[in-house]
C-alpha cells in the first residue's frame, strides 16, 4: 500500500463518492466519524518521527522560517489577489479562505515523502503550523470579511481540534515510542501500528467524501466557480515556493517540503470548523470538500513536476 498510495487514495475518494450518491443516510454517521478517524491518523504519523526530532526541528531556522514565511505571508498575498474575484457569497468565499489560508498538516508528509522532499522536517513541524494557523487565522478573517463576519468563526472548534488532533495524538505517540524504548512488545506495537497510515488516510478520504457528496444537490455552481481558484492556487504555490527555496538557500529536500507545505491545504481539518458553521454558510464544507478533490489530482502532478523544478545538485566531477 505504501508504493501505490496515490492509487489507493484515488480509489477511496471514488468509493465515497459512490457510498454518498447511493446511501446518503450514512452521511451523518460518516460526518462524526472524521475527527476520531483524523486523530488516528496524525497519532500514526507523529508516531513516525521520536521526540527528539521534533525538539530539534525547532533549532532549523532556515527552515522553519522558510515554511512560515510560505505559509503566513505568500499566501495570504495570493488569497488577497484572488479575494476579489470570487464569487459574491459569503459563504463561498468563507469556505475558500478557510481552507486556502490553513496549511496542511497530515497527507502533505506522504506526498512531500513521494517527491523525495523531506517529510521528516515538515513532520516535526507539524505542531509548530497548526499553532501558527489557530493564531493567524481569526486575524485574517478580520482582514479579508471584516470583524463581524469573522466573529461568526468560534474560537471552541479551534481549540477541541487543537486538542484532539494535536496534542493527544502527539502525547500517545510520545507515550507509545517510551514504551516501544523499553519493551520488545512496545516495539512490536509500535510497529504494527505505524503500518496503518495509509488505511487511515483512505478511511479518512471515504468518511470526508461520502459525508459531503450529498450536499452537493442544488450546488454544482457553488463547485464549479471555486474549481479555477484552486487550480490557480496550485500553479501559482509551486513558483512561490522555488523562489522561497532559492531565497532561503535550502537544499532540494527541504525545499521541496516547503514547496508542498505552501501547496498543500488543511482541508481535512478545517472542515469540522466549517460543519461548525450557521446553516446559512451552509455552502462552506461543500467548497472545503472541493479543494480536497482539486488537491489530491493536484498532488499527482506535483509529485511528478516538483522533484524537475527543484532537482538535486549536480554532482561535481574531479580532476
Amino acid at each position: 500500500m505504501d508504493e501505490h498510495q496515490v492509487g489507493v487514495y484515488l480509489a477511496a475518494m471514488a468509493v465515497g463518492a459512490v457510498l454518498g450518491l447511493t446511501a446518503p443516510g450514512l452521511g451523518p454517521g460518516l460526518e462524526h466519524a472524521i475527527s476520531p478517524l483524523l486523530a488516528a491518523l496524525l497519532y500514526v504519523t507523529f508516531l513516525q518521527v521520536p521526540a527528539v526530532e521534533l525538539v530539534r526541528s525547532l533549532r532549523d531556522g532556515r527552515f522553519l522560517t522558510a515554511a512560515l514565511v510560505v505559509n503566513f505571508a505568500v499566501v495570504p498575498l495570493v488569497v488577497a489577489v484572488m479575494f476579489p474575484f470570487l464569487p459574491d457569497d459569503q459563504a463561498i468565499r468563507l469556505g475558500v479562505l478557510l481552507v486556502l489560508l490553513c496549511p496542511c498538516i497530515d497527507w502533505v508528509i506522504v506526498f512531500t515523502g513521494l517527491a523525495g522532499g523531506s517529510s521528516r522536517r515538515l513532520l516535526a513541524a507539524t505542531p509548530l503550523l497548526l499553532v501558527a494557523q489557530m493564531l493567524a487565522l481569526p486575524i485574517l478573517l478580520v482582514v479579508f470579511l471584516g470583524s463581524d463576519l469573522a466573529d461568526i468563526v468560534d474560537a471552541g472548534p479551534f481549540l477541541r481540534a487543537f486538542l484532539t488532533l494535536i496534542v493527544i495524538p502527539l502525547a500517545l505517540a510520545w507515550a507509545t515510542q517510551g514504551w516501544a524504548a523499553r519493551r520488545p512488545a512496545g516495539q512490536t506495537a509500535s510497529e504494527t501500528v505505524s503500518t496503518a497510515m495509509v488505511p487511515l488516510m483512505a478511511a479518512v478520504l471515504i468518511a470526508v467524501v461520502a459525508s459531503q457528496i450529498p450536499k452537493l444537490d442544488g450546488r454544482l455552481a457553488d463547485v464549479a466557480a471555486v474549481v479555477p481558484f484552486y487550480l490557480a492556487f496550485l500553479i501559482i504555490m509551486a513558483f512561490a515556493g522555488t523562489a522561497a527555496t532559492h531565497l532561503f538557500r535550502l537544499d532540494a529536500p527541504a525545499g521541496r517540503a516547503v514547496l508542498f507545505t505552501g501547496a498543500t491545504r488543511n482541508s481535512l481539518v478545517v472542515l469540522p470548523l466549517a460543519l461548525a458553521l450557521p446553516d446559512r454558510f451552509a455552502a462552506a464544507p461543500v467548497v472545503v470538500v472541493t479543494q480536497t478533490l482539486i488537491e489530491v489530482l493536484g498532488m499527482i502532478a506535483y509529485v511528478r513536476l516538483v522533484p524537475r523544478l527543484l532537482p538535486p545538485p549536480r554532482p561535481t566531477t574531479a580532476t
